[in-house]
């Protein structure tokens, strides 16, 4: 055995390891995606009974009233604005465009600037 396979880790810890902002970019994509489907049959439910009749309506008023739910459905919002804005920044960088480190750094710090703008101006709209 070679002394420099003495050396290397036998595993590999990803809570020690530093990540750099376009990786938790790129983890936070794939987490809200994941978020999203989850959430999929309670928006589905929603949008149907806003929609059919209106026992149904008043059935979705009284859920959507409770401040449990309004929290979900906003952390549902937040989840898809970061999804939708980080979505566009992977794109981009298919297209060859912002690719390069101080780029991708710039274009970071750009997806969470449009979610929390996005997410703001959407969820004051809708509570």
């Amino acid at each position: 055995m070679s002394e420099l396979s003495k050396k290397r880790p036998k595993h590999l810890n990803l809570f020690q390891i530093k990540q750099s902002l376009p990786a938790i970019v790129s983890l936070g994509h794939r987490i809200s995606g994941a978020g999203l489907f989850v959430l999929l049959p309670l928006i589905l439910w929603l949008f149907t009974a806003s929609l059919g009749t209106p026992e149904s309506f008043a059935a979705f008023k009284s859920v959507t009233n409770n401040i449990v739910v309004k929290l979900l459905l906003l952390a549902g919002l937040a989840g898809y604005c970061y999804h939708f804005c980080a979505g566009i920044r992977f794109l981009l960088m298919d297209m060859g465009k912002g690719v390069e480190l101080p780029a991708a750094r710039r274009s970071s710090y750009l997806v969470f600037a449009g979610t929390a703008v996005l997410t703001l101006i959407i969820g004051v709209k809708l509570w």
